[in-house]
């Protein structure tokens, strides 16, 4: 029975074969191997993966796919039904591997879901809204680099492989798609540092991109210190940052200093 695309779920299911070929060989699996696989739909990756594999996992929402993917693979892969947004991804163990062909509406909350998990895993292949790929790899003082190039930039070290574009789907979506490779970095973080705080200081910078940190930092001091509140500038001088800079200007590194130096404003 033909599926119909839900556009609740995002679903735009790959079909080229060239594509489908490619992606398998970017990934590269391998027996023995623990591989999850977002969003399987109809199994274009997940047939050629299955076959490489000894076991696969997919994470599906779907029922209707988890149905049919249960009469095609029986018991050659495991099927976890539901929400991947609320998955636990610590079920698998130390060195996983991650891809999938990712819903676009929720590619974004995605990412950040999987940051929490990122000392456990290898790799991820992703397909996604080449936009959103360009704002991953972005570098600093370019356009598309903002506050999802510095979360993710600083947990993993990204490539954009190739470009997808949308007849290579069925339906086709109104834009072009990319896949992404993503690498867990095993960095030394600063004494001090707290990943919660780092995050409000990267969206605060980035909240008001035009202004200069010096602007658009002031409220998240002000908040934080109360009364004991001290000027921003002052505080990205100690940092070693000019306060007339912009949010785009600063690499992960300096946000890693400058989230450590306000943490006395708070």
């Amino acid at each position: 029975m033909r599926h119909v695309p839900r556009k609740r779920f995002g679903q735009h299911f790959l079909a080229d074969p060239a594509v489908i070929a490619a992606v398998v060989e970017a990934i590269a699996p391998k027996p023995g191997e623990t591989v999850v696989e977002i969003g399987p739909g109809l199994g274009a990756i997940t047939r050629p993966l299955a076959a490489r594999l000894d076991r696969l996992s997919v994470v599906e929402l779907d029922r209707d796919i988890v149905q049919r993917l249960q009469r095609e693979f029986g018991g050659r892969i495991d099927i976890h039904s539901g929400d991947v947004l609320d998955f636990d991804f610590s079920v698998f163990p130390q060195g996983f591997r991650v891809v999938g062909n990712l819903p676009y509406n929720i590619s974004t909350p995605l990412l950040f879901h999987l940051l929490q998990f990122a000392p456990l895993i290898r790799d991820l292949h992703f397909m996604l809204q080449k936009e959103v790929v360009e704002r991953m790899v972005a570098a600093p003082s370019t356009p598309a680099y903002g506050r999802l190039s510095v979360m993710l930039q600083l947990h993993f070290e990204m490539e954009n492989l190739f470009e997808v574009p949308p007849l290579s789907f069925e339906p086709p979506p109104k834009v072009d798609s990319a896949v992404v490779r993503m690498r867990p970095i095993r960095r030394d973080l600063p004494d001090g540092f707290e990943p919660a705080w780092f995050g409000q200081v990267v969206a605060a910078a980035f909240g008001q991109r035009r202004k200069t940190l010096r602007n658009s930092l002031q409220k998240l001091v002000e908040g934080a210190g109360g009364a004991r509140a001290v000027n921003s500038g002052k505080l990205l001088e100690q940092a070693g940052i000019d306060p007339r800079l912009r949010a785009e200007n600063l690499g992960v590194e300096d946000y890693l200093r400058l989230s450590v130096a306000l943490t006395c404003s708070r």
